[in-house]
């Protein structure tokens, strides 16, 4: 058992001779919103399918909602993704189904009382600013739009944490500025875990309890964004100075 909501112990996980995870360490308190930083291909969303038990690691413990699941079999595994919601990257929305069959999905499949589906994903729609889109199938929408609707099924699962994959890549500017003021939103309304990946300093700073820094599969940083900015590494110095030249809208702020 842990104090913490998410605890890595000294995760290590390796495909073939590549070691994407070396060694690491770092927590998330309950209702605290962590972010994952560091450029493509460092760890960050091997991580996130830790969390979830999708990969188990070679090495190490991994601690979800205060338990030890390392090593769980999927009938465990179950109950514990029954209390953290993923956003994928991809959205991973069903083709098939509108945007309000997408929210209302997790709670028909278990079988919650229609009336009450339909209030809620009402509610959720209204929330995520997708009310005009109830009708419409994924391909209609864009990305940005895919991403909300995404986080709005999430949270019709009524989850204790949520895991956002790279919640703004490949969205134009204005489009992740709105999602991750939704995001910080959601932070305030609901405090709900969070464990956010993402490489966009930007979306760091605005929703940022603690973060960390993964580099070349390594902890290379842990604490608070004000720790952060006075870190002075020369790589996580430049880092923050790359991705500060690209420039940011707050449109909510």
């Amino acid at each position: 058992m842990t104090e913490h909501y998410i605890e890595f112990r000294g995760v290590t996980k390796a495909f073939d001779d590549f070691v994407v995870l070396d060694n690491v360490s770092f927590f998330v308190n309950r209702g605290e919103t962590c972010v994952l930083l560091g450029r493509s291909g460092v760890g960050k969303s091997v991580s996130l399918k830790h969390v979830l038990g999708f990969l188990q690691p070679d090495a190490g413990r991994v601690f979800v909602a205060g338990q030890d699941i390392t090593g769980w079999s999927e009938s465990q595994l179950a109950v514990i993704r029954g209390r953290v919601a993923m956003v994928f990257q991809s959205g991973a929305l069903f083709d098939s189904l509108s945007v309000a069959e997408n929210i209302a999905f997790p709670r028909e499949s278990r079988g919650d009382d229609p009336e009450r589906v339909a209030s809620r994903v009402g509610e959720l729609m209204e929330m995520h600013e997708v009310a005009e889109f109830a009708d419409k199938l994924p391909a209609e929408l864009s990305t940005g739009m895919k991403r909300a609707v995404a986080i709005a099924r999430a949270l019709a699962q009524d989850p204790e944490a949520i895991l956002y994959d790279e919640p703004t890549t490949m969205v134009d500017p204005l489009m992740a500025a709105h999602v991750g003021d939704l995001i910080r939103k959601l932070k305030v309304k609901l405090h709900n875990t969070s464990l956010v990946v993402t490489h966009d300093t930007h979306l760091a700073r605005k929703l940022a309890d603690r973060l960390v820094f993964l580099h070349e599969g390594r902890v290379a940083f842990f604490g608070t964004w004000a720790e952060f900015e006075a870190a002075s590494e020369p790589f996580l110095r430049n880092f923050r100075l790359q991705d500060e030249r690209i420039p940011a809208l707050d449109v909510l702020s």
